[in-house]
């Protein structure tokens, strides 16, 4: 079973013929909502992935919607609070040539408390995954709490924070996070990854495929991507993690879940869009990359 300390937020998006300047008054030609948040996302993906994935998190009063997304995505959300601040989101003003500007607000993902974690945590059986990123508060107690009771620690470092990490390193058994966060994780150490305290690092290289350095085996592979056309790579990253995890709790050796998580996160570039339009296993096993 795999725990996820995660976000939860609204990705309201504003559709303008060109982005505001300081002072300006725009009207949106479209307006869209949908579910996203780091945490959202890999916690649907996972779910896609045939896993079973509790949500650790928080909304506010009009959080409920995606609540009930979530749910209706297959996360069982028995322990998602109701915080007494607005559910997090996310304000994407998007103009005719694609570029954007984004607005970020934490809301109830940063009202996520420490007794909040360790009451979903003492659910929790020996071997289960706590699956965490940098969007909600408390991961150091988690991340502590998980290893003292048997459970396998993923830390997905994004957004990525050079202190976060350094708070939770020694209770984590696999790292993931993208290139660049890997080279700012290296510079704020002042060391190899292969130095890391971690068993486990996966380091997502986008069009390149992925690279697994295995501290434990003392053994470095890199795997390549699957051609697609890229629409959108927005949420590939979360779908990608999503999926490698719920291989691992589904038994599959590191190679197998690489990837299956390759495979996802292929499919994602494809698609428009966030949680909502993840693709599920079947897509996954029936698609023809050659």
């Amino acid at each position: 079973m795999i725990w996820n300390l995660g976000s939860i937020n609204a990705d309201n998006f504003y559709y303008l013929r060109h982005l505001p300047g300081p002072g300006e008054t725009l009207a949106a030609d479209r307006f869209q909502q949908g579910l996203g948040g780091k945490g959202a996302n890999m916690s649907v993906a996972a779910a896609r992935a045939a896993a079973r994935v509790v949500h650790i998190g928080a909304v506010g009063d009009d959080g409920k919607w995606a609540v009930d997304r979530l749910l209706e995505y297959g996360v069982d959300t028995q322990h998602i609070a109701r915080a007494d601040v607005a559910t997090g989101h996310a304000n994407i003003n998007v103009d005719a040539d694609g570029e954007n500007n984004i607005v970020l607000y934490a809301g109830a993902n940063h009202a996520v408390t420490e007794r909040m974690i360790g009451a979903a945590l003492a659910e929790a059986t020996p071997g289960d995954f706590l699956l965490m990123q940098n969007e909600t508060n408390g991961q150091a107690y988690a991340a502590q709490t998980a290893r003292t009771l048997g459970l396998r620690v993923v830390y997905a470092a994004a957004p990525f924070s050079a202190e976060a990490v350094q708070e939770v390193i020694t209770h984590v058994d696999l790292l993931v996070l993208n290139e660049v966060e890997a080279a700012q994780l290296q510079a704020s150490t002042g060391a190899e990854l292969s130095a890391l305290p971690v068993d486990d690092i996966v380091i997502t290289l986008g069009g390149d495929g992925c690279k697994w350095v295995s501290n434990k085996a003392k053994t470095e592979e890199s795997f390549p991507s699957f051609p697609v056309e890229v629409v959108d790579t927005t949420g590939a990253g979360d779908t990608f993690t999503g999926y490698l995890v719920a291989g691992l709790d589904r038994g599959f050796e590191m190679v197998k879940a690489l990837d299956l998580a390759l495979r996802a996160g292929a499919l994602m570039v494809g698609r428009h869009g966030t949680a909502d339009v993840i693709p599920d296993l079947k897509d996954v096993q029936d698609h023809d990359f050659s």
